[in-house]
């Protein structure tokens, strides 16, 4: 059995090309055909040597997922489903913005934290994804939109580990995932430009800070614990106070100096004057100014399992201005991708609840982009 090369980051990289009886600046040459020039054909790799070529070709292979579909949205938003085997397909987007191009990586399949208004928790939970499958969804994005859009420069600027999962439930494949991100001779995106976005697994929180501080995203979605623990049923392991010391705890390693917390809205749920002032109390009992910390307030994506419906725009319009005059920074963020099931909180994987994996694959045209 060959190894996948997405797997490695390039620390992984140097000792699997040391087993092939080959030196450091092989696996740096190695890594930067993959990542930076998106290359999958040894080959086509022609400063390195041709006996380390042919040690490849059977020792090695660069396995990118199948893409089951492709949608377009018609703000430009592209939604992937991939297939990860087993009956199993995770959905990763990307968002184009006038000053910069955002991926939203999926780390499972399914979610096992279950959020009462996220239709991924509502599928249940598969398995982690591997380092391999979490780096695919951005090689093959990355170097599919540099055809598709006629760039040769970088398209993806930002990563969001805001997919199908719960990121630090799958610690141990995230870690590598990211550093091959953040690598100069991989994607070289900037700490400040890779998020990780949490439910609020607190022990994580603390070993992410000091094993790969990125920017966080925490998903509060309630002023209190009653509330949370029935929207996010992880606080009643993790409860809010527990939360936000492990928040101020990561901002003494993070590389922006406050942290994002993502409240969903939801009609006569979360979205009362009254929870907007609990929030502010909220953040003012930690001590910190009102500073530390900033506010995403997200447009919630009927379904119906859920139960739940979303707040009108007058209610997060005055949510948000009771936050806002309190001094804490707040954003409503725009809905993208929603007419392709893209936006927040849609991301389902697609296929368990509606056909089975294998006739998709069979029916659906895989698209592929070409070696360089």
């Amino acid at each position: 059995m060959t190894a996948n090369l997405l797997d490695f980051d390039l620390d992984g990289l140097a000792v699997f090309c040391e087993s092939l009886g080959e030196k450091r600046f092989r696996a740096t040459q190695l890594f930067r055909w993959i990542h930076q020039k998106g290359a999958s054909n040894f080959d086509a790799m022609s400063d390195l040597a041709k006996s380390l070529r042919e040690k490849l070709k059977t020792s090695a292979s660069i396995v990118a997922l199948p893409v089951l579909s492709q949608h377009i949205s018609a703000d430009g938003t592209i939604k992937w489903l991939f297939d990860v085997g087993a009956g199993d397909a995770v959905e990763t987007v990307f968002i184009p913005e006038d000053d910069r191009g955002t991926l939203c990586i999926s780390s499972q399949a399914g979610c096992a934290v279950g959020c009462r208004f996220c239709s991924t928790g509502h599928q249940g939970f598969s398995r982690n994804l591997t380092v391999a499958e979490i780096i695919a969804q951005l090689w093959f994005a990355e170097h599919f939109l540099r055809q598709h859009l006629s760039r040769s420069d970088r398209v993806i600027s930002n990563v969001v580990m805001m997919g199908m999962g719960e990121p630090l439930q799958n610690y141990a494949a995230l870690v590598p995932a990211l550093r091959v991100m953040l690598d100069d001779h991989g994607y070289g995106l900037s700490r400040r430009r890779v998020t990780v976005s949490t439910s609020g697994v607190v022990p994580m929180i603390d070993k992410l800070g000091q094993d790969c501080a990125v920017a966080l995203a925490v998903s509060l979605h309630a002023p209190n614990d009653a509330l949370r623990s029935q929207l996010v049923p992880l606080n009643r392991k993790y409860p809010i106070a527990e939360l936000l010391d492990a928040c101020q705890r990561y901002l003494a390693f993070a590389p922006r100096d406050f942290l994002t917390f993502e409240y969903c809205m939801l009609n006569e749920v979360n979205d009362t004057p009254e929870m907007a002032q609990q929030l502010v109390q909220l953040i003012q009992s930690a001590q910190m100014g009102m500073h530390w910390c900033k506010f995403n307030l997200i447009p919630f994506n009927p379904f119906p399992a859920s139960g739940l419906t979303k707040s009108g725009p007058g209610k997060v319009q005055a949510f948000a201005k009771i936050l806002t005059d309190a001094g804490i920074v707040t954003t409503i963020r725009k809905t993208r991708g929603d007419d392709i099931d893209a936006a927040c909180g849609q991301l389902a994987g697609d296929v368990k609840d509606r056909t089975d994996v294998a006739s998709r694959i069979s029916k659906q045209r895989v698209i592929t982009i070409s070696s360089q």
